[in-house]
């Protein structure tokens, strides 16, 4: 079994050659993104691989389609990158629905910890020689309230986290995880309470019609005024000119970014010797409590061996049995078997 691998970064390759040597699939590596243009690079493949930032539209899915390319194997959970209707009836596509939750969660507390504890200015203090502490007052995490959106594996996760630090949780999840609320510390509410009540609150959830910047202005003005927000989970949950607004009005107090809106053409690449065009990224990034990391929450050894070994068996699976237990839609083209959602 072919595969070319699209989007290819130095960390992909060990494990996924391990994984596909034990399960004769041979992985040939791109760099390039998966796009309209360099879908041709598929010819020849059975399969193609594709990562977050990769485009899965209509014209690419009839291209791949054409060069007999039979399966688009993602290596990530969301998919909102893929044109799932049109890819219905047409093309396997499979996923890893969780590899490492622990690596996003413990992530977000680390990004939130450095953030309300000036641990990124205290770095770069410090190597000048500075040991001030003029401007370094944080808070206490115990006590506080934090909301999250999105109750999933790794949203439930975080809540542990966030448990062990004394924190009292507010949840919001459209599908409750059974036996999460308990009555106290733990509490799903709407989401009005939720951004009314929290001192931080954190985004765990997939990126849908339903969520596309749940996070907008109107939501900013219900939140309490300096209130933290954390995102590593998908850009576009954040509408990003109204997060930059309510930095600069000041009721949003601190903000840390793991995702960006519009990262598909900056995130994963070396642009520092380059001017950056995106005005709204460059003035967050210059704000002092704003913090942006590069996609990177799910960068553990963990994580990329659970994603390249749940890629590989995806692939196996269907190679050997014809079916595969995350694939998203079954290429039948029956409305019941449409397990993404957006095919019906």
């Amino acid at each position: 079994m072919k595969i070319a691998f699209f989007d290819t970064k130095p960390y992909d390759r060990s494990a996924f050659e391990k994984y596909g040597a034990e399960n004769d699939i041979k992985f040939k590596f791109f760099e390039a993104k998966l796009n309209e243009d360099t879908a041709e690079l598929a010819h020849g493949f059975d399969g193609v691989c594709v990562f977050v930032n990769d485009t899965v539209n209509a014209a690419v899915i009839d291209k791949l389609v054409e060069l007999g390319v039979r399966i688009v194997a993602l290596r990530c959970a969301g998919f909102n990158n893929v044109d799932m209707k049109y890819a219905f009836g047409k093309i396997h596509v499979v996923r890893v629905p969780a590899y490492s939750p622990y690596a996003v969660a413990e992530h977000t507390m680390a990004l939130l910890l450095t953030s309300i504890r000036r641990i990124h200015k205290a770095f770069i203090r410090t190597r000048d020689y500075n040991f001030s502490l003029a401007g370094m007052t944080g808070f206490d995490l115990h006590g506080k309230t934090v909301g999250v959106i999105g109750t999933g594996r790794i949203g439930r996760v975080f809540i542990d986290i966030c448990r062990g630090f004394g924190m009292k949780v507010l949840a919001y999840d459209k599908f409750p995880a059974p036996g999460l609320d308990n009555g106290d510390t733990i509490r799903y509410v709407s989401l009005d309470e939720l951004f009314a009540e929290s001192d931080i609150i954190s985004l765990h959830c997939p990126l849908t019609e339903e969520t596309y910047h749940v996070i907008d202005a109107a939501a900013l003005e219900k939140c309490k005024k300096g209130v933290v927000l954390l995102n590593t989970s998908r850009g576009a949950l954040v509408d990003a000119e109204a997060l930059l607004a309510g930095i600069k009005n000041r009721q949003v107090g601190a903000a840390c970014l793991d995702v960006y809106e519009e990262e598909s053409d900056l995130f994963f690449e070396d642009n520092s010797g380059h001017i950056l065009d995106d005005d709204t990224l460059a003035r967050l990034i210059s704000m002092p409590n704003v913090i942006v990391t590069s996609h990177q929450a799910f960068l553990t050894e963990e994580a990329l061996t659970n994603i390249a070994e749940t890629t590989v068996q995806n692939l196996a699976d269907l190679r050997d049995k014809g079916e595969c237990p995350n694939e998203l839609c079954y290429r039948g083209g029956a409305a019941e078997d449409c397990k993404c959602g957006k095919c019906f």
